[in-house]
């Protein structure tokens, strides 16, 4: 079978079984999502004793819970006794997580201490059998805040596994004055009817924005025409900036590393997005904390780094500039659950968190002119593999003309290149060949 996988995706090209086939699907959910290690929380959201949310690894739901002991701890949101849920909430606080079918009840850390009638066994069922404690993940790190588990008791480090990626985490909380960041509030939840792949593939593909997006460029462009300079807000940027010309974006070098990492440089060359002055207000206060907090050249490189959509494989986007994060949930071969998120810099001016907040509802929310024209293409896509006659999909625009840097396997390209769906093919084949 793993010869298979392997001759299923060369270089260059892969075969529609990849987004269509439900056996191959449950194989990457054990060998991907089962050896990879996968966000599952932000300290700031199980900061105290007894505070949890609901995660998944992969398909499998989990609870991230804050123990007694000030450690966090990841198990299976599934019952021991019958397989119920135990828990329902996306997050809260407890003390104690008690099944709603048969009152089973489990402690922060997934250990069973109670159990209703329980003479009812006879004295055959022991609640300390660590068999009957929620199952937890073989592994669970943080990362300066980020928490993230892994199924697998062997394989990288949290560290060795995010790599080069360390550095977008980096920015993104060192861009709050005094380096803290917290989640607050909610975000968007999206489900498309297509392989958690295609969200993955579509993240740094620069060639496919001015065609995509084009209705809301034009929009864009009508309605800057009207605007005096200074007006146009971050949104108005971000759907100008999708209609670039191709030769532009090919200015914006694409990165690739091992493990199918990826990003791109910043693409947003006019306008609020990369050239915000002191002129603002709001800009003027944050920089001067900044300043405040890491002295001059720290701040301005702290600032200045303009990069887009860092990808963690197999599911992670980060946006430090932006303070967004979208994290992708696997649900079958055909659907998949994108959850959007953004962060608060603590110490920063609270309209620096408001204007994060409108450009995820730009970006990223179920009304967004952006996303929606994603999800048809997702879906439609996976209605044509499904039907389709040719089998195979091909992944190579810029392939032979990689450039290698000397810095941990990273592979730079031109902005329509398609390196970074070429890295991430490396990676699902190493995978799934384990």
């Amino acid at each position: 079978m793993t010869d298979t996988f392997l001759d299923l995706a060369p270089e260059g090209r892969v075969h529609r079984r990849v987004y269509t086939d439900p056996a191959i699907f449950d194989a990457e959910m054990d060998r991907i999502y089962g050896n990879a290690w996968l966000f599952v929380a932000h300290e700031s959201h199980i900061a105290e004793p007894g505070q949890y949310v609901t995660a998944h690894l992969g398909e499998r739901p989990m609870i991230v819970a804050r123990h007694t002991d000030g450690e966090i701890y990841v198990f299976a949101n599934r019952c021991t006794h019958r397989g119920m849920k135990v828990c329902g909430a996306r997050r809260g606080s407890k003390k104690r997580f008690v099944c709603p079918y048969h009152g089973w009840a489990f402690a922060t850390d997934g250990s069973l201490i109670g159990i209703p009638h329980g003479k009812g066994y006879n004295g055959k069922i022991d609640q300390k059998d660590p068999d009957l404690a929620l199952d937890r993940a073989a592994r669970v790190d943080s990362y300066r805040g980020f928490v993230f588990a892994c199924k697998a008791e062997d394989g990288p480090s949290l560290t060795d596994y995010l790599g080069p990626m360390t550095r977008a985490l980096d920015n993104m909380i060192d861009r709050a004055p005094g380096g803290e960041i917290e989640m607050t509030g909610g975000g968007f939840r999206q489900r498309y009817k297509g392989n958690w792949k295609l969200h993955m593939e579509n993240a740094n593909d620069l060639m496919h924005a001015s065609i995509v997006h084009a209705s809301s460029v034009d929009a864009a462009q009508a309605v800057a025409d009207d605007m005096e300079d200074g007006e146009e807000d971050h949104a108005l940027q971000m759907f100008k900036g999708n209609g670039l010309p191709l030769a532009m974006m090919d200015e914006v070098e694409i990165h690739g590393f091992p493990g199918g990492h990826s990003y791109m440089g910043g693409f947003y060359k006019e306008g609020p997005i990369t050239q915000a002055t002191d002129e603002d207000p709001v800009v003027a206060q944050y920089r001067k904390s900044m300043i405040d907090a890491y002295g001059e050249n720290r701040a301005e490189d702290i600032m200045g780094w303009d990069t887009f959509n860092h990808l963690i494989y197999p599911n992670l986007i980060l946006n430090p500039k932006h303070q967004q994060m979208r994290l992708l949930q696997p649900v079958s071969v055909n659907c998949t659950i994108v959850h959007s998120m953004c962060f608060r810099l603590k110490n920063a001016p609270e309209e620096m968190y408001r204007r994060s907040v409108r450009f995820l509802s730009a970006l990223n929310s179920p009304a967004s002119q952006i996303t929606t024209d994603d999800i048809a293409m997702f879906n439609n896509i996976q209605i044509a593999l499904d039907e389709a006659d040719s089998d195979w999909i091909d992944l190579s625009r810029g392939l032979g003309h990689d450039r290698p840097h000397d810095n941990g396997g990273e592979i730079g390209a031109v902005g329509t290149s398609e390196l970074p769906l070429r890295a991430q093919y490396a990676a699902w084949r190493d995978l799934m060949s384990q």
